[in-house]
């Protein structure tokens, strides 16, 4: 049986102490690009793989993130959680998940309780619990470390990533105005949530550029839920008056709308242009594909892990030198058309 390497073998090959190979290991900025290449290098060829918990003695940290979020989509979860387990697989942290009611009355304590119970060294919360202003203030309170994802500028910088929702919806507003579209229907998520209130204003921004109003009966709140998405485009597509274009607050309220178009007869899109906000897996799945906004999660995702680790690291001016905003952007696909009475 080969012997298991040990960090005195990977020293010893790299020619550099075991302080240095430690701080490789831990993802420290201290250590050169030159050394660092060599010792990782070393590590890879004696497959070294370093223990978690020798490593939390060592420096007194679990080398555990947690990820808090209350959120029903789990593509959108799925999504998340790939970006951070691409960086804590780099720097040798581990992830623990913790669910949680957005609304409940015990939702610090519980998240506070979490961090204790599973010794975290930091966390990155989701939306919409991460815009809550009490937990932010605890977590600060306490000291621990986080990284809020979110659709506003809620935090400094190295505790917050941003996705400017409302100019993307702006963007699908200018979209269907110029397809020649009048008659357009808005389906929000709730309105509680500062997500669902971005994406509106925004898109009624848009709009106005355009001279279009939407109207208030097309506008209806969904749960951002696939269930509320065809609960609402029964409203919407059963109405004498019906509207030639629907923008949904996501793309599984998107695909509601595309299943009821498709029950009622309802050509899409040479009848109703039907557009979501994510562009996650469904949308490229369903039929036709959907025409969306592109939220780069995963790529919030690493950027909110990165500067977490630099925070945790004590480098808290590099974590707040870290990208804190994203752009989302149009993906046009096949939902998507001219008005059914504009000319070309």
């Amino acid at each position: 049986m080969q012997k298991q390497a040990t960090i005195n073998d990977v020293a010893r090959i790299a020619g550099v102490s075991k302080r240095t190979v430690s701080r490789v290991i831990n993802g420290s900025l201290s250590v050169g690009d030159t050394t660092r290449t060599r010792v990782e290098k070393v590590i890879s060829e004696l497959k070294y793989s370093p223990n978690t918990q020798a490593r939390g003695l060592a420096s007194s940290r679990s080398y555990l993130l947690g990820l808090i979020y209350d959120n029903p989509d789990a593509l959108y979860l799925d999504d998340v959680q790939r970006g951070v387990l691409e960086v804590c697989s780099n720097l040798g942290y581990e992830l623990v998940v913790h669910p949680c009611r957005y609304r409940s009355e015990t939702l610090v304590n519980d998240c506070l309780r979490f961090m204790q119970r599973s010794k975290l060294d930091g966390v990155i919360v989701l939306p919409p619990v991460s815009e809550s202003e009490t937990l932010a203030q605890a977590l600060k309170d306490s000291g621990s470390a986080y990284v809020r994802l979110s659709s506003v500028a809620l935090d400094e910088a190295k505790h917050i990533v941003v996705s400017d929702d409302r100019a993307a919806a702006a963007e699908m507003a200018r979209y269907f105005a110029q397809l020649g579209h009048q008659h357009i229907a808005f389906i929000s998520g709730p309105q509680r949530y500062k997500s669902s209130t971005e994406r509106m204003e925004g898109f009624q921004l848009g709009l106005s550029a355009y001279g279009i109003k939407l109207r208030p009966e097309w506008i209806i709140e969904g749960n951002n839920t696939y269930e509320t998405g065809i609960e609402c485009a029964r409203q919407l597509l059963q109405i004498e008056n019906k509207p030639t274009a629907i923008f949904a607050n996501n793309d599984q309220m998107a695909a509601g709308v595309l299943k009821v178009a498709h029950s009622l007869g309802i050509k899409v899109p040479e009848q109703l242009s039907v557009a979501g906000f994510d562009d996650n897996m469904l949308a490229s799945r369903v039929i036709p594909a959907l025409t969306t906004i592109k939220r780069p999660v995963r790529q919030m995702a690493l950027l909110a892990t990165s500067k977490l680790i630099m925070s945790i690291e004590n480098n808290e001016k590099a974590a707040g030198n870290v990208g804190a905003k994203v752009a989302p952007t149009l993906v046009v696909r096949e939902s998507t058309a001219r008005a059914p009475d504009s000319s070309d």
